[in-house]
């Protein structure tokens, strides 16, 4: 029986479509676009990688290539049967304990957008819990003004194409954001609730958790190291 979809959370295309209306066979499709070399760059060779939604293993193939030791974590058993070379775990972000601490946590994908602000803090209260305390936390969050230079394109992997069609204002600060794949064979569609956060409320958000960012990885600012707040 397929799991419950999430409310505001909606998917179609062809193979199994997860809670959050994510398609398993369109991530199967995407390329990683140098986001393993971010997180190479910014972590200690070698680091035990907690990664959080990680869906069909996009970074982690790449990152154990780069001779990382990863536990990867999804809710969606589809999205774990194509992982490959890690250890698995299936569970909701926000309700995972593992009872371990590890060198680095990864929340990617844009997760700590969640429209609701009591998943986004279980996201982050997660990321703190399973963190050492001299470890880091790297997050991906949306670029500034992901959700107002709607609609637009922009081409995916070597046939594909993405387009973000529309950013619907749903109150309470919410945008319910529909975005479609499109390749030559297929086309998915994903619907999910998103909050934007501009840097303070960002990193308000982190503080909330006991984070604090270390770094702005890239120029756009969409990948950040924190650590553990002191103090």
């Amino acid at each position: 029986m397929a799991d419950e979809r999430r409310d505001g959370y909606d998917g179609t295309g062809p193979g199994a479509i997860t809670p959050d209306g994510s398609a398993v066979e369109l991530y199967g499709r995407l390329p990683a676009n140098g986001e393993p070399e971010v997180i190479g760059r910014a972590v200690p060779a070698g680091a035990r990688i907690l990664e959080l939604g990680c869906g069909v293993g996009r970074m982690t193939h790449p990152l154990l290539d780069l001779g990382f030791t990863v536990t990867a974590v999804d809710e969606s058993a589809e999205m774990l049967a194509r992982v490959r070379g890690a250890r698995t775990v299936r569970s909701p972000i926000e309700r995972l304990d593992l009872a371990e601490r590890f060198d680095v946590v990864l929340l990617a994908s844009f997760l700590v957008h969640a429209g609701d602000p009591a998943v986004r803090q279980g996201l982050l209260d997660t990321c703190r819990r399973h963190v050492a305390d001299d470890g880091l936390v790297l997050l991906q969050r949306e670029g500034e003004g992901w959700q107002r230079d709607v609609p637009r394109e922009r081409p995916l992997g070597r046939d594909g194409l993405v387009r973000v069609a529309s950013v619907t204002p749903i109150g309470g600060g919410v945008n319910s954001v529909h975005v479609a794949y499109e390749f030559p064979d297929a086309r998915w569609t994903q619907t999910f609730l998103s909050r934007p956060l501009d840097t303070a409320e960002f990193e308000q958000a982190l503080a909330d958790a006991g984070l604090a960012v270390d770094a702005y990885l890239t120029e756009d600012r969409t990948w950040v190291r924190a650590r553990p707040a002191t103090g």
